[in-house]
């Protein structure tokens, strides 16, 4: 019994169908923020295209003996290599009728988000004789990932719940929400790239931990969190509301785990505890809303 368990968790966090599901609990904290009902084809267009992005990095990626590799998502995911193209050419083709069934402007966003994901991973320049792809251009590996997570899990739930008429935000409203979200996912990006900074040293990586080391990527993620809590004490709606105190305690217990995460820890703590943040800033809300 433990062992069927322990097979479904691993199928579900290494295959990214936990970081999927990341995705969609944040675009219903959207929904719940601006006051929509949530729009089911956004939700299913979070959750395949988070799927089939990252899969898809991920098979491009695949180093040369991933039976030997020290990541144990890369020997799961390897290891079960047919099964994750399967899923990944599934997801990839769920998109098309979602596609459909969304407004003209959150498809122009969509496309626009799709072509950063992808050229993200591809190696599409050359220096020499080496290849690499817009990952390895100094500082952009975590602001290009940032930018994509804010913009699909905040931008693309506001357009379509205007499209629809669900609900209307201002320009201010829009551009501080998306300002609060960028900081608070750009915390959560750092302590995987802290854990991968041997491996960003040996293949050139320049990410903030590389550049800057362990220490200060540690300050720099608790900085970030910090200035996400200021924007929400300086633009909280109708005073210190429920919904205050249910982001307030998911980003200071976002910077607790990031605090306690150091490279040594099990690779279940990064994709279950600090990933599972997005998720459970969801379900803060609503408990928060039910009080």
């Amino acid at each position: 019994m433990r062992k069927t368990l322990q097979s479904a968790f691993d199928f579900i966090l290494f295959s990214n169908i936990f970081m999927s599901l990341c995705a969609v609990a944040q675009g219903l904290v959207t929904f719940l923020l601006i006051g929509s009902k949530p729009v089911y084809s956004v939700l299913g267009l979070l959750f395949v295209s988070t799927l089939g992005i990252y899969n898809f990095c991920i098979l491009i990626s695949k180093p040369e003996r991933p039976k030997e590799s020290i990541y144990r998502r890369e020997r799961w995911f390897f290891a079960h290599y047919r099964l994750m193209v399967t899923i990944t050419i599934v997801s990839i083709l769920a998109l098309m009728p979602l596609f459909i069934l969304i407004s003209t402007e959150s498809r122009i966003l969509l496309i626009f988000l799709g072509v950063i994901s992808f050229a993200y991973g591809l190696p599409l320049f050359t220096l020499g004789d080496k290849k690499f792809g817009l990952r390895n251009i100094p500082g952009l590996k975590q602001f290009l990932i940032t930018l994509v997570w804010t913009m699909s899990s905040v931008l693309l739930p506001l357009l379509e719940a205007q499209h629809l008429h669900l609900g209307t935000v201002s320009m201010r409203d829009t551009t501080i929400l998306i300002a609060k979200r960028f900081l608070f996912i750009g915390a959560l990006t750092v302590p995987f790239d802290i854990r991968d900074l041997f491996q960003d040293k040996q293949s050139g990586l320049k990410t903030v931990p590389v550049v800057f080391g362990e220490k200060k990527a540690y300050l720099f993620c608790q900085v970030l969190l910090a200035g996400y809590i200021v924007l929400l004490f300086l633009f909280r709606n109708n005073g210190f509301n429920n919904d205050f105190w249910a982001l307030t305690i998911t980003a200071v217990l976002a910077g607790w785990l990031i605090f306690r995460s150091t490279w040594e820890k099990n690779e279940y703590y990064y994709f279950f505890c600090v990933d599972g943040i997005l998720i459970l800033q969801y379900f803060l809300l609503l408990a928060f809303r039910a009080i």
